[in-house]
């Protein structure tokens, strides 16, 4: 009896020890975020990852379907790696940051299913986050095809979310949607669905147990489509999802299918502070390395716009004129023409208006229609780029009139065929130097590392929208201090900010210095300036002057404070030269105490909202500089 009783407890301790080895632990460098891995009972791959020891993503699935194979569950392990540190150090020439240091502990899990197929994980922790990629390591000819990924987010019952909705697929105006152009639900249960039923999209923001943590996804290649996240009720977790049936480019592939071997994108999780969500740059370091060419057209900047304010009957010769000039007043770079130029102004004109522009040292910028079927936009050029034919003829045209960039518009989602055109525009866009604007577009996902030339994306509720009805003018307070949190953490987003003067036919929220922080506070290769000559002649000539020396890209940036959808507060470094903006998006004023030690130079200004529009004054550095922010209003700083 005495030796079966030993037997048994020996089983026990061998059972145990089993499951102990099952449990694998990654951290990061500095051992703040820890990632657990584990084969549940039925050997589906899950995870859990603690912030400071406190868990933020409780237990969540891990693996993809495939048509040939099941690469969720009764999966073997076959082994962990030891952890390696994988390091990079890069340059933007757009962003939040110039010179950037990426570094991470990378661990590398190996699977294999119930036929033999292998698929590995490829973990990396860093000490602001969490990133993970399937990758089936295998070699074939025949193309294989993902139906479902099966990655999961488990948050507690008690974690609060801010989402962006997904729109669904052939709605809105001349059925453009989805093109990522919702306003947010801010502070709502985690579990929440959707109020449209397709989900939300990336950067999806959390905050678990009292930490925020950031979702999203990078490295999104022609070989896979874009997703977004829904809850799973069977799951008790949000899901990685593949887009609607209808957001494909004609006849093309709507989910994941490749040759192996092959790479899924990265997902990301960034994980901190709100200073840490706003500072990452997780989402270009993950990215691929920028294309080969040479970056010497490359150049970011401001640019004037006719059409956000004034409309398609302002398309037009003497218009454009009259914006060249005022963008060469401004010191501004660039000149935006928008849709309907092909007619109403036409090649030969604008190539008179390009040669006139570069004799005031301002460049042309061109609009097109993305679309061929599968929306019903009248708008145009359209069909001009659907093949690389079709981009070799226009690009070179392009080239020819003198034009520096091409904005396209109206995309027609995330399928994987939608993805690749994305792919072969800018590839194409390269060869002929041209610089490139997405509009009516998803999220950018980091394209803008591998394509330098990419400046800029909407992918937002931005300022042409407030323009069209009131109740957008009403949530722009609040929508505004959304981004800085949200969209525009990782890529540049195309806002196109800033009336100083008015916006016809709308009573816009927003006090002055609230529009004139916009700017700096978001982030764009090219920044569209909405306001007109007139507006801009109305405005004191040192919010003119202000205007004319105001920086794209960024040495270093810095979140000061703030919280999502109520206010916040960033500063930004070009040179030797301090930028720091605030809005406030709620309807009370506010006072705020702000640590500015960082900043070295003593002597600024500060420029905020009066009676009678901008209030200028002197303004040194401390450990705490007081402001405070009208309701719905702002300030700008410039030391």
């Amino acid at each position: 009896m005495k030796n079966i009783f030993t037997l048994f407890f020996f089983s026990l301790f061998l059972v145990s020890c089993n499951a102990q080895k099952a449990i694998s632990i990654f951290e990061n460098p500095t051992k703040t975020i820890k990632l657990e891995f584990k084969l549940s009972t039925d050997n589906t791959p899950t995870y859990k990852i603690s912030h400071n020891n406190d868990i933020v993503i409780d237990s969540s699935n891990l693996g993809v379907l495939r048509e040939d194979a099941n690469f969720f569950n009764n999966l073997k392990l076959v082994k962990v790696s030891k952890p390696k540190l994988v390091t990079d150090n890069y340059s933007m020439l757009q962003g939040k940051q110039k010179n950037i240091k990426y570094s991470a502990n990378e661990y590398i899990v190996k699977l294999q299913n119930s036929k033999g197929n292998l698929m590995d994980i490829i973990f990396r922790l860093s000490d602001d986050g969490v990133a993970f990629r399937y990758y089936f390591p295998e070699t074939t000819s025949e193309i294989k095809k993902i139906t479902e990924e099966k990655t999961t987010y488990n948050f507690s019952a008690e974690t609060k979310a801010w989402l962006q909705p997904m729109s669904k697929a052939k709605t809105g105006w001349e059925s453009t949607n989805p093109s990522y152009e919702e306003h947010y639900q801010m502070g709502i249960p985690a579990n929440s669905k959707s109020p449209i039923g397709e989900g939300w999209v990336y950067p999806a923001l959390f905050n678990s147990n009292n930490t925020w943590v950031l979702i999203s996804e990078t490295t999104l290649n022609e070989n896979y489509c874009g997703s977004r996240l829904m809850y799973n009720t069977d799951a008790n977790a949000i899901q990685v999802t593949f887009p609607q049936s209808e957001e494909i480019f004609p006849d093309g592939a709507l989910n994941p299918e490749s040759k192996l071997p092959w790479f899924s994108p990265w997902r990301i999780i960034t994980i901190g502070s709100l200073k840490t969500i706003t500072e990452s740059t997780l989402g270009t370091d993950l990215a691929e390395k920028a294309i080969d060419l040479d970056p010497s057209f490359i150049k970011s900047g401001l640019a004037s716009w006719s059409w956000v304010l004034l409309k398609d009957e302002f398309t037009n010769y003497e218009t454009s004129m009259k914006f060249i000039d005022y963008a060469s007043e401004m010191n501004w770079p660039y000149c935006l023409i928008d849709a309907d130029w092909d007619t109403r102004i036409g090649d030969e004109k604008i190539k008179q208006l390009a040669d006139y522009a570069e004799t005031k040292n301002v460049k042309l910028l061109l609009w097109y229609n993305s679309s061929g079927s599968w929306n019903t936009t009248p708008y145009h050029p359209k069909d001009k780029l659907l093949t690389h034919n079709d981009r070799v003829e226009t690009f070179s045209k392009l080239n020819q009139l003198g034009i520096a960039g091409i904005k396209v518009d109206f995309f027609g989602g995330d399928g994987q065929s939608m993805i690749a055109y994305y792919h072969a525009i800018l590839k194409d866009a390269a060869t002929y130097k041209l610089l490139v604007n997405f509009h009516g577009a998803t999220l950018p996902r980091g394209w803008q590392r591998t394509y330098p030339h990419l400046l800029t994306t909407e992918a937002i509720k931005g300022e042409e929208f407030i323009t069209f009805f009131q109740e957008n003018a009403d949530l722009q307070p609040s929508h505004c201090t959304m981004l800085p949190f949200t969209r525009n953490v990782f890529d540049p987003m195309d806002f196109t900010p800033m009336v100083l003067d008015a916006i016809p036919n709308i009573t816009r929220k927003t006090t002055p210095t609230f529009e004139l922080a916009l700017p700096i506070l978001f982030l764009s290769g090219i920044q569209h300036m909405a306001e007109t000559p007139d507006g801009m002649a109305k405005q004191p000539q040192f919010i003119i002057d202000y205007l004319k020396d105001i920086p794209t890209n960024w040495d270093e940036s810095r979140f000061v404070y703030g919280f999502p959808g109520k206010d916040v507060v960033m500063a930004r470094k070009k040179n030797n030269t301090w930028f720091v903006v605030g809005i406030n998006g709620e309807n009370t004023e506010k006072t705020v105490v702000l640590n500015l030690s960082f900043i070295n130079q003593k002597n600024g200004f500060i420029i905020t909202d009066s009676a009678n529009g901008f209030l200028k004054n002197p303004i040194n550095t401390s450990e705490n500089v007081t402001v405070t922010m009208k309701a719905h209003g702002g300030f700008v700083m410039k030391y």
